[in-house]
């Protein structure tokens, strides 16, 4: 039979609710007191019933994390930060895949689990400013990424604008001139899209350089095939890019194969460079220069603001949180000089 509070009563030679009150933290106890209950649980081995506990607080102790895509890297070492947060702070958290869909988004941020998960942390990018404050699940959120500002949840992201001029500015600073955008979207509603192109004309348009309509290809998608056919396309244009900035490194490192496939050299031909720092940059041939977002702090951070939520710990007003980022500059760039920018 395993170790009742009971039995850690005994052993400390205190009351049941005393012991109640450490293990759940109801009410403050003594410094003595407490390390004398403590001292008892590790005696006896005690390991609480996580589940019970939020049960008696009519909860599941159940998060639930939403992302776009399961096989993006990004999120994957995004929600891997995520998982080991929850964890440590009691919560099991379980992944939701929208597919970038509209009406699936819609049904997670109205609750379509509100009877299984305590909070939701969500990364939309089909649904709007409109669709959250016409929300009316009571499930308590918290957004992550790009795609929705100016609501009354916490939003935590990097500013993508300030990120894509960063970029821009270390391909300027290499002497480029013809550079090139892949992944504006075709017509889409995906708002990071839209940020990270309007970073992009602006550092062109500090620069005193006019924005090349056919420089800027639009993708359906955000993946390597998507990179590699759009890079296709620039090459085949007569008086091709020098340098390319994709949206993403997913984008980015099909862009640097099609220009392999063409007999082009990168960096010597041109520059490459992309947002995310994922791993699989940091081992692709060229090892690729991006924009490296606090993944770890973002997916943590996401966690510990919706179980604040959930507990009812007292919270600022919910706002827009830009977390840091840096540039790192590798061999799809080169040359190398100062290899982390801590920016944002």
């Amino acid at each position: 039979m395993g170790v009742s509070l009971k039995d850690i009563a005994q052993r400390a030679g205190v009351s049941l609710a005393t012991v109640s009150n450490v293990v759940n933290g109801y009410r403050p106890v003594g410094e003595q007191t407490r390390r004398r209950v403590q001292q008892a649980i590790d005696e006896l081995g005690y390991t609480p019933n996580l589940s019970a506990r939020h049960l008696r607080r009519g909860r599941t102790g159940i998060i639930a994390l939403a992302i776009p895509e399961l096989n993006n890297p990004y999120f994957a070492e995004l929600a891997d930060a995520a998982i080991r947060e929850a964890a440590g702070l009691g919560y099991t958290l379980v992944m939701e895949s929208s597919g970038a869909d509209r009406d699936l988004e819609l049904l997670l941020l109205d609750g379509s689990r509100r009877h299984i998960i305590d909070g939701l942390i969500f990364s939309p990018v089909r649904i709007t400013r409109d669709d959250v404050l016409a929300r009316t699940g009571t499930v308590p959120l918290v957004l992550i990424g790009e795609g929705v500002y100016d609501v009354p949840h916490d939003h935590i992201a990097i500013d993508n604008v300030a990120a894509s001029r960063v970029v821009v500015e270390h391909l300027l600073a290499l002497g480029r001139r013809r550079i090139a955008f892949i992944g504006a979207g075709a017509g889409q509603d995906r708002q990071s899209a839209q940020l990270r192109l309007r970073g992009y004309r602006e550092a062109l348009a500090a620069a005193g350089l006019p924005v090349d309509a056919e420089l800027v290809v639009a993708t359906e998608q955000f993946g390597r095939r998507d990179g590699l056919l759009a890079m296709r396309r620039l090459l085949a244009l007569d008086t091709p890019p020098d340098a390319v900035f994709g949206y993403n490194d997913l984008v980015a490192i099909g862009a640097v194969r099609a220009i392999g496939e063409a007999g082009r050299r990168v960096p010597e031909d041109i520059a490459v460079a992309g947002i995310d720092d994922i791993e699989e940059g940091r081992f692709s041939t060229p090892t690729l220069t991006t924009i490296a977002p606090d993944k770890e702090h973002i997916g943590r951070f996401a966690v510990q603001r919706l179980v604040a939520l959930i507990e009812g710990a007292p919270l600022a007003p919910p706002a827009d949180l830009h977390l840091p980022f840096r540039l790192e500059v590798r061999e799809s760039t080169g040359p190398l000089g100062d290899r982390h920018r801590a920016v944002g």
